[in-house]
């Protein structure tokens, strides 16, 4: 559903840049249990910011799973979350897909749900992000949303046009928030912005959060994502502060910056220095960040650097839910330990099952899911101490049972180190 296309916000960048830290003079200097320590005595045991626990129950922690374009299903959001992730936001899905039907809301648990459907008891929170180009369509796609589709398309555009009277979802079995995408460097459609080219034209962007803050409860939380400036010129720089403080203005929750430009797309490195600026600007604002976090000690650096209030952990949680069960570790004040080779069998065997149970209803579940999964290995074959060979081995995996011989060859039962 959605971003998940050519043109797709992961696509939208065929050479994106291998895993580096971002620029941030001295970061990496700092000591992530030192941070973690003064957030919990700034906070609590949870480290975080009570005004974003009391907007999303259960949101207990200063960190969260991004929408990722063709990952970020029912799936890996589970797997994720019993790894101590406490947030997961949805991949950027079009309004115009949402409103055309694409899969369905069906409220049930894995094997009739849709990917960016909340899969069951277990997946929430739970946040879902929408792009797109016209106010009214935005304004009815959240609501859609928010109720998983339980009226028509035609009863949702008159509820924007006349007012919404009530919402059929009280939040605890659908979404616990809507966030708009205004970062993914996603292509222009027929000469309208969507995704990250709003910050061109901020007013149309503003009057996109209008129309959706304007229709949801006032107990859902509209959230924004954006990027720190379309490009680095100084007209583009005060385009992204006029609209991020027009999203608070409008009683947008936070705002989550990433720190490279659209421009960028995914070259080069992200700077947090523009984040640590926003953050002294603002000093009362909740915000989080993204950006080069590929590894646990990343989330904190990026909190210390810049003071956020938390970070959203993207293409470095692909493959690696440990990084959230290490985030926790640190903040218990232990230090993180990678998977054992045990743990990695045992969570790539999860995962498989679950994505099976999400593909129960397609025309050959088993080959779906060996082929969906095969980007997963890969990355998950990182964690191998024979990484190249596993992620040849997770590359030609067709079927169940070569996913099997794979597990068997390099992640054998017996070897519990």
């Amino acid at each position: 559903m959605g971003c998940q296309s050519n043109n797709s916000c992961e696509n939208a960048s065929k050479n994106a840049t291998e895993p580096s830290y971002a620029i941030a003079d001295g970061a990496q200097d700092l000591d992530p249990k030192v941070i973690a320590a003064d957030l919990i005595s700034r906070y609590g045991p949870t480290a975080m910011d009570p005004r974003v626990s009391k907007l999303i129950p259960g949101f207990d922690a200063p960190f969260y799973q991004a929408g990722l374009a063709g990952y970020s299903d029912a799936a890996m959001r589970i797997i994720a979350r019993r790894h101590g992730c406490p947030m997961c936001i949805t991949e950027a899905l079009l309004d115009r897909t949402l409103l055309a039907g694409g899969k369905g809301f069906a409220k049930a648990d894995l094997g009739d749900i849709a990917g960016n459907v909340p899969g069951g008891e277990e997946d929430h929170p739970l946040v879902g992000q929408i792009m797109g180009s016209e106010p009214q369509e935005m304004a009815t796609a959240a609501l859609k949303m928010i109720e998983q589709g339980s009226r028509s398309n035609k009863e949702y555009r008159s509820m924007v046009r006349a007012g919404v009277d009530e919402i059929r979802s009280d939040g605890s079995d659908s979404f616990a928030g809507i966030d708009v995408n205004l970062a993914c460097p996603v292509k222009k459609i027929a000469k309208k912005s969507r995704g990250g080219h709003w910050l061109r034209e901020p007013e149309g962007a503003i009057a996109i959060l209008q129309a959706v803050r304007d229709v949801l409860p006032e107990s859902i939380p509209l959230t924004v994502k954006m990027r720190r400036s379309y490009d680095d010129t100084d007209e583009m720089k005060r385009n992204f502060l006029y609209l991020f403080d027009a999203a608070y203005d409008l009683g947008c929750a936070w705002v989550t910056v990433h720190g490279r430009t659209v421009e960028q797309k995914y070259v080069g490195p992200s700077r947090w220095d523009p984040l640590k600026a926003l953050v002294e600007r603002n000093p009362e604002r909740i915000i989080f960040g993204s950006g080069d976090v590929w590894d646990v000690n990343q989330i904190f650096r990026m909190i210390g650097y810049t003071g956020l209030t938390g970070v959203s952990v993207a293409r470095g949680c692909i493959g690696n839910p440990w990084i959230f069960r290490q985030a926790r570790s640190i903040l218990a004040g232990n230090d993180p330990k990678p998977p054992t080779i045990a743990e990695q069998r045992a969570v790539l065997k999860e995962h498989f099952d679950l994505l099976l149970a999400v593909n129960a209803n397609t025309r050959d579940p088993e080959f779906n899911t060996a082929r969906n999964m095969r980007k997963f290995g890969i990355r998950f074959a990182a964690h191998h101490p024979n990484a190249q060979e596993v992620k040849q081995g997770f590359i030609y995996a067709k079927s169940l049972e070569d996913w099997r011989i794979v597990l068997d060859q390099w992640y054998p039962v017996a070897d519990q180190s």
